[in-house]
């Protein structure tokens, strides 16, 4: 499984490279995000166009994935500015359509990957038109936005409502790889790590982003390793998913069970 981890700091880069990790995200979407997300704990990046060459130049093996801003009249000379940087993908968030897809990807023009974030009501229940575009290279599915314009309560009701199996259904047509939402370290969690990663395996997953409490708002190396021992914290992941890989039909569904009893649970303000 891909794990994506958000940074645009170069040493960090190379750290999380020699970890396991196979993705660093550099995350420039800032259009509309205060809007959405600023009166809620969510991480809101700073990170700037600048920074992905000096990411690139330190990742190692790991691919640089760079998410840009949502499709406006800039679209062109961002993605223009994101390839010259060195990104290998690029990832478009809260897109509405069909040619909103086929735009960029148009723009890119197969010069590196591309993911489009399925974070709208209107991306998700139009799917099935760009499910199979020659543009596109996989697919995320992001929670966070997406829970709120469906009216759910909690993110992961996304998962638990069987929300998520529809969608995921329709991208299997298309047999491109997929991934969603944001996963803590093994044993945290209200909602725990190892449940949300069974659902990635029972579904098929190939790609998640590791949460903040992976880097804990660090912005040195030192800080860094002085709050998270990452090696240890990705091993752990690559172990449970293993374990998880190896579960009976009966543990899958018993796990299944446990993820959706938790999130309505929480739903109804009793954790």
């Amino acid at each position: 499984m891909n794990l994506m981890y958000i940074t645009n700091n170069p040493e960090i880069a190379s750290y999380a490279n020699d970890c396991g990790i196979s993705r660093i995200f550099v995350d420039l979407e800032i259009i509309g995000k205060y809007e959405r997300q600023g009166h809620l704990d969510t991480v809101i990046s700073n990170h700037s166009a600048d920074d992905i060459h000096k990411v690139k130049a330190s990742s190692g093996s790991s691919e640089v994935l760079v998410r840009i801003n949502p499709f406006n009249e800039n679209t062109n000379k961002e993605v223009e500015r994101v390839i010259d940087g060195g990104a290998d993908i690029i990832m478009l968030p809260m897109f509405h359509s069909k040619e909103e897809v086929n735009a960029v990807g148009q723009m890119i023009n197969g010069r590196a990957k591309f993911i489009p974030l399925i974070e709208t009501k209107s991306a998700a229940e139009s799917l099935g038109t760009y499910a199979d575009s020659p543009y596109v290279s996989e697919f995320y599915i992001g929670l966070n936005d997406l829970h709120r314009e469906l009216g759910f309560r909690f993110m992961f009701e996304i998962i638990s409502t069987g929300y998520l199996d529809k969608l995921v259904e329709v991208i299997k047509t298309s047999g491109k790889p997929f991934g969603f939402g944001g996963v803590a370290r093994v044993g945290e969690g209200v909602l725990p790590a190892s449940l949300i990663l069974g659902e990635h395996v029972r579904l098929g997953s190939s790609a998640v982003i590791l949460s903040r409490v992976f880097h804990q708002r660090s912005k040195t190396l030192a800080e860094l390793k002085s709050k998270v021992d990452l090696e240890l914290e990705v091993s752990r992941l690559y172990s449970e998913i293993k374990r998880l890989k190896n579960r009976t039909n009966d543990q899958i569904q018993h796990d299944k069970h446990e993820l959706k009893r938790i999130v309505s649970d929480i739903v109804e303000g009793e954790m």
